[in-house]
């Protein structure tokens, strides 16, 4: 069993500031590449931000030069800041990884319970 558990979400005023943290923990090899996802009242569940095992980074268009995504990878935690926060980023924030349950495995995804970022004033 793996499992992915979120902290961090949470209200806070626009221009505000939230860091999310996702934790793996479980049985397995490796944790190859991991994403936040968000999904809004409504809408469709989209990709935020995704990185590599090697620190590779890439964005959604309406996130860049405001969150950083970023990794520890001895520790299998996960981590999202978010800065100059809008009302438009309130959403449940959903962790998602591709993990080697054994070596020569192929990937299995996993997903965590989600965590509500609410941005209002």
């Amino acid at each position: 069993q793996v499992q992915l558990v979120e902290s961090g979400g949470g209200l806070v005023q626009p221009g505000g500031s939230l860091r999310l943290s996702c934790a793996a923990s479980g049985n397995f090899f490796s944790i190859n590449a991991m994403a936040w996802y968000r999904q809004a009242p409504g809408k469709e569940r989209e990709l935020v931000a995704g990185i590599s095992r090697g620190g590779r980074t890439d964005y959604i268009n309406s996130v860049k030069g405001r969150f950083t995504i970023s990794r520890d990878n001895a520790e299998n935690t996960l981590y999202l800041q978010m800065n100059s926060l809008k009302p438009e980023d309130t959403a449940v924030y959903y962790c998602n990884a591709e993990v080697f349950r054994f070596p020569g495995s192929s990937r299995d995804d996993y997903w965590g319970q989600g965590t509500q970022v609410t941005v209002s004033s």
